[in-house]
C-alpha cells in the first residue's frame, strides 16, 4: 500500500524533536500513541541512550530536514549550535518547551532569544508547563491545559492542532512577547494557595498566643499553677477546630458579600471588586484547609482518654469519692449537652469530609454542575451550619459565668463565633422569599434602572 492509504494527511510528515532527555522522550513516546510519526535530532546519533520503540534517530540537520515541526527539548545554553542549521530551519515551526531555574534569569524570554537565533523560522512557545510525567501518562484533570504564543498565526494553529490530538486543552496568550509570562508559570510555587496558608498561619499564630496567655500564663501568675504542659495537646486542639470554623465561615463569607452587593446595585453586570473576586477564586483552597484543621481536631480529640493527665484526673476523682464515701449524681441535662456536642461535630465533620471529596477534580468532573452546586452550595451552609451549632454547645452557659472572662478577654471559641454568625444570619436573611426572588431576577439578568426606559420616560415627558 502506498503509504498515503496508511497514514491521515498530518501524520505523513514525521515530527522532529531536538534533544533526548527525559521531557523528549516522553513528548516523543506520547506522540507515537496518537499515531504521529516522530524522528530525534542527535548529536550522538549512535549513543544517544533509549528511545521510545519505533522512533528514528539521526543528525539535527538530517531530522530537521525530514519535519516541518520540531521541538526543541534542550537547555538555553544549548541554543548556540542552531544557527549552524539555518537553511535546515527555515519556514519550519520550532516549539519551544524550555524553562529557567528562577525569574529574570536571562534578559530576553528564551522563545524570543531563539528566534533572534533563526530569525528564518516561526518559534512558538508552548508545553513548558507540562511535566514529564504528565506528557507520558496522558493528561490528568489538573494538567490538561497547554499555554501557546508566538506571532504567527500559522504556526499556533499547527501546533495548537498537536496539542488537541495528544488531548490538551490549548489556551492562546497571544505574540511572543507573553513568552517571558509563559516561562515564570512553572516556577509560580502555589499561587492559588497563598492566600489561604498566609491566612491559616495568621490566626493560628493569633489564636494560639492568645489561648496560651488567657490559660497558661494566667494560670501561673494568678494561680501559681504551672499547666504549660497544656500547650502540646489541649492548647493545640482548641486552636485547631477555632481556625477551622474561621476558614470555613471565610469560604461563604464572599458569596454572601457578592449577593449583597448585586442587591444593592440591582445588576449583576458590574464587576466585583478585584479583592473580592479574588477571594472567591481561592475558597476551594480555603475550605480544603479548614479541613485539614478540623481532621487535626478529630485526632487530638480521639487522644484525650489516654493522656496521662486525663488519666490522673479520672483517678483522682475517684478515690476522692470513695474516701468521702460519695457518689456523683447524674445530670441528665448535662448528659444530653455532651452527647447532642458529640453528635452534631461528628455529622459536621461527615459533611466536611463530603465537601472535600467533591472538590477533588476527579469526583467532581463525574457530577453535573447543579449536583456540584447544591453540595458546595447548600450542604455546606448545613455544614457551617452544624460546626457552628457544635461550638455553641461546647461553650453552652459559660458565658454568663464571670470567671470565663480571665483578664477581661472572652473565650477563643467565643470569637470564633463571631464570622460563622454573622454569615448564617446574612444568609437566613437572603433568604427570605421577598428578598430571594429580588436576588434570582437579577442573576437572571433584570436590572432595577434600565437606561433604554429612562431614555422613553424622559422623552414622553
Amino acid at each position: 500500500l502506498d503509504q498515503s492509504q496508511i497514514y491521515p494527511d498530518y501524520l505523513q510528515t514525521p515530527l522532529c524533536i531536538f534533544g533526548t532527555g527525559d521531557l523528549g522522550f516522553s513528548l516523543g513516546r506520547r506522540l507515537l500513541q496518537s499515531g504521529y510519526r516522530v524522528v530525534y535530532g542527535s548529536r550522538r546519533p549512535h549513543s544517544c541512550g533509549p528511545l521510545p520503540p519505533g522512533t528514528q534517530v539521526m543528525s539535527h540537520g538530517a531530522a530537521a530536514q525530514s519535519a516541518n515541526l520540531v521541538f526543541i527539548c534542550i537547555h538555553r545554553e544549548n541554543y548556540g549550535f542552531l544557527e549552524t542549521l539555518l537553511p535546515e530551519l527555515r519556514g519550519k515551526v520550532l516549539v519551544d518547551v524550555s524553562n529557567n531555574l528562577k525569574k529574570n534569569q536571562y534578559p530576553e524570554a528564551n522563545a524570543e532569544y531563539l528566534q533572534r537565533l533563526v530569525p528564518g523560522a516561526h518559534v512558538v512557545k508552548g508545553f513548558n508547563t507540562l511535566s514529564a510525567w504528565a506528557l507520558q501518562n496522558g493528561p490528568s484533570d489538573a494538567n490538561r491545559q497547554v499555554y501557546l504564543c508566538g506571532n504567527s498565526a500559522e504556526a499556533k494553529q499547527t501546533v495548537a492542532e498537536t496539542a488537541t490530538k495528544l488531548g490538551f486543552t490549548v489556551l492562546d496568550r497571544g505574540s511572543l512577547s507573553a513568552a517571558r509570562e509563559l516561562e515564570d508559570f512553572p516556577l509560580q510555587l502555589f499561587p492559588e494557595w497563598r492566600m489561604p496558608l498566609r491566612l491559616a498561619v495568621g490566626l493560628t499564630a493569633f489564636f494560639f498566643f492568645y489561648l496560651l496567655i488567657r490559660d497558661v500564663i494566667y494560670a501561673y501568675v494568678e494561680q501559681q499553677k504551672d499547666i504549660s504542659f497544656r500547650i502540646m495537646v489541649s492548647l493545640a486542639n482548641k486552636v485547631f477546630p477555632i481556625v477551622s470554623l474561621i476558614m470555613l465561615s471565610l469560604c461563604y463569607l464572599p458569596g454572601v458579600i457578592a449577593a449583597l452587593l448585586q442587591l444593592y446595585r440591582g445588576t449583576k453586570y458590574k464587576r466585583f471588586p478585584d479583592w473580592l473576586d479574588r477571594w472567591m477564586l481561592c475558597r476551594k483552597q480555603l475550605g480544603l484547609v479548614a479541613l485539614a484543621f478540623a481532621s487535626l481536631h478529630v485526632l487530638y480529640t480521639l487522644l484525650i482518654p489516654i493522656r496521662y493527665y486525663v488519666r490522673y484526673k479520672v483517678a483522682a476523682s475517684t478515690i476522692s469519692q470513695i474516701k468521702e464515701n460519695r457518689t456523683s449524681e447524674f445530670d441528665t441535662a448535662i448528659a444530653w449537652r455532651t452527647d447532642s456536642y458529640y453528635s452534631v461535630g461528628i455529622l459536621g465533620f461527615g459533611l466536611y469530609l463530603l465537601l472535600g471529596i467533591t472538590s477533588l477534580p476527579s469526583v467532581s468532573n463525574a457530577l453535573s454542575w447543579r449536583e456540584f452546586s447544591f453540595i458546595q452550595s447548600k450542604l455546606g451552609y448545613v455544614t457551617l451550619l452544624f460546626c457552628t451549632l457544635h461550638t455553641y454547645l461546647y461553650g453552652w452557659n459559660k458565658f454568663l459565668r464571670p470567671s470565663t472572662y480571665k483578664w477581661y478577654t472572652p473565650p477563643g471559641y467565643m470569637l470564633s463565633l463571631i464570622v460563622p454568625t454573622v454569615v448564617l444570619v446574612v444568609k437566613l436573611l437572603l433568604l427570605l422569599p421577598c428578598v430571594d426572588r429580588t436576588l434570582t431576577r437579577i442573576r437572571q439578568g433584570w436590572e432595577r434602572t434600565d437606561p433604554e426606559d429612562g431614555c422613553e420616560k424622559s422623552l414622553l415627558a
